[in-house]
């Protein structure tokens, strides 16, 4: 078994396919894996995230379920305690809300009150897109807020594939999030046995002035973003976190040792969201490093409107960081600590 980390030229596949691939060698793999979802077996899931696997493996293994996510997530735990490995999987994370007290009391405690695993999967389409305030929640915070739970969100392919892959080896329950405006990304994916370390940051475009801190469709803003900022001179380094909980705190201190300055976006709210813990994070353990305070640029403090116009007018944008690296870059006195 080896651990992924820059890939090499090899099969490229769209960032659900990756999920498929990556689903597809692990039900080959491992017979106790199987999957709980609405509109799974036939459509794929609403993303086609598991398009395919209900012909291959039929419907034992590719299981439909009535719409009701608390039954789904504590038929999963129940399962995942008796010797299986399931994969909820419940479409749009807002509809967690519907079994919270199944994944954060019962999936999240089960190992420390009764020293049992419970190697379970729910995993959702997650992040900002078209849909209106019920299916754009960012419930990132909520869930990085609960010990016992991994919560992992890819920015490309070869993560979906390498994380799903841990997910579904390890022992404990993953909330794997997959961004709506990332389906139909392209990139390279890693074989059968290339895993992605849940836990594990990486460095997604080296730099040396700006230190951008980032997940999800996040990296694509900030990737396009350093590209701007190199024409004029400042190498901005951004970091993929790919995993919120646990954060990669050795990464995130060395990445502020080599840059001094760092900027953390999010399209979560600003108020006790992931850029505050990670804002944080920094402070405890990289203020000495520190050219300048943390910025955090996030989304605003509101529900998620209907109108295209109006989401887009909520969330950080690439005009937005590159403003706000290149005030990071150009300061020589103390910075802004918050940007909205």
């Amino acid at each position: 078994m080896s651990s992924a980390t820059e890939p090499r030229p090899k099969a490229v596949a769209t960032y659900s396919t990756a999920f498929q691939e990556g689903m597809r060698e692990e039900m080959d793999r491992d017979p106790t894996v199987f999957v709980l979802g609405t509109d799974i077996y036939d459509r794929g899931g609403h993303f086609s995230q598991v398009k395919g696997l209900g012909e291959r493996f039929g419907h034992e293994r590719i299981r439909d379920t009535p719409i009701s996510e608390a039954a789904m997530v504590a038929s999963g735990v129940g399962a995942a305690l008796n010797g299986t490995r399931p994969v909820v999987d419940l479409n749009f994370l807002d509809f967690a809300f519907g079994a919270m007290d199944e994944l954060v009391n019962q999936a999240a405690k089960i190992r420390y009150m009764w020293g049992r695993p419970v190697p379970l999967v729910v995993r959702a389409t997650a992040g900002v897109a078209q849909g209106g305030a019920q299916h754009n929640n960012s419930l990132q915070a909520w869930l990085m807020n609960t010990p016992g739970l991994a919560v992992v969100f890819p920015s490309r392919p070869w993560d979906v594939k390498g994380l799903i892959k841990s997910a579904l080896r390890g022992s404990d329950p993953v909330v794997f999030m997959m961004h709506k405006l990332l389906t139909g990304a392209r990139g390279p994916v890693g074989g059968p046995d290339e895993l992605v370390p849940i836990g594990s940051a990486r460095i997604a475009r080296p730099g040396s002035d700006v230190t951008v801190i980032t997940y999800g469709y996040g990296v694509v803003v900030a990737d396009d973003a350093a590209t701007a900022l190199a024409g004029e001179g400042i190498q901005v380094e951004v970091i993929d976190l790919r995993t919120l909980a646990p954060l990669d705190v050795t990464t995130l201190v060395e990445a502020v040792k080599r840059t001094g300055r760092a900027l953390v976006l999010d399209e979560a709210p600003a108020l006790s969201g992931p850029a505050a813990e990670i804002a944080t994070t920094l402070s405890d353990h990289a203020f000495w490093y520190l050219d300048q305070p943390v910025v955090r640029l996030t989304a605003a403090h509101s529900p998620i409107p209907h109108s295209p116009p109006l989401v887009d007018g909520l969330l950080p944008n690439v005009g937005q960081v590159i403003d706000a690296v290149r005030r990071l870059a150009l300061a020589r006195g103390p910075s802004q600590s918050s940007v909205s």
